[in-house]
């Protein structure tokens, strides 16, 4: 383009303020860490999945109403509202990466306890631990995402923990479980 003649009299400059930018390439270590961070997000939504298909046989285990049913099953959003309340001053007390950790230990623990519960109190303890578990990866994946993503890719880093709630919701699909009693 410099070997361009004049036109009009005026020499031919390229201007790079108008040529597009470069797509920056993605960075490999931000992309593994928002992966890795996100999949807290699929425990939710196995843990959505499974407790969906396993309402009628708590049901007729436990023998529960409806309506303690529908608490059972609602009540992990409310829960996860403490969790959330606590996740922004443990992040800062022990790191993001840290209470990332944290999140998955509790959210564990919490289904140990649903996985052992023998009646219903016990069943609301183990989703009352796992609501925290949730409240804590909600609010800190996307944050730890951000922190470590570059500015061309955060956007699409950060939505990350919402794809995987749905793909751990899609995996307990995938999974064709029966939905009848035997």
């Amino acid at each position: 383009m410099a070997d361009r003649k004049e036109v009009s009299g005026q020499p031919n400059t390229v201007v790079s303020a108008f040529d597009p930018p470069q797509k920056p390439k993605l960075n490999k270590f931000a992309f593994a860490y928002a992966i890795l961070a996100s999949m807290t997000s699929v425990l939710l939504g196995y843990d959505i999945g499974v407790m969906s298909g396993a309402g009628l046989y708590i049901q007729k285990d436990l023998k529960i109403s409806d309506v303690k049913l529908e608490v059972l099953m609602g009540i992990l959003n409310v829960y996860s509202l403490i969790g959330s309340a606590a996740a922004g001053r443990t992040s800062d007390w022990i790191g993001r990466r840290y209470t990332i950790v944290l999140a998955a230990a509790i959210f564990f623990a919490g289904a140990l306890l649903m996985g052992f519960a023998t009646n219903y109190a016990f069943l609301m303890v183990g989703r009352f631990v796992a609501g925290i578990g949730v409240g804590f990866a909600l609010i800190i994946a996307p944050v730890y995402t951000a922190e470590v993503s570059p500015a061309s890719s955060r956007g699409f880093l950060t939505s990350f923990p919402e794809v995987f709630i749905n793909a751990g919701t899609s995996f307990v699909h995938q999974l064709r479980l029966p939905h009848h009693f035997d």
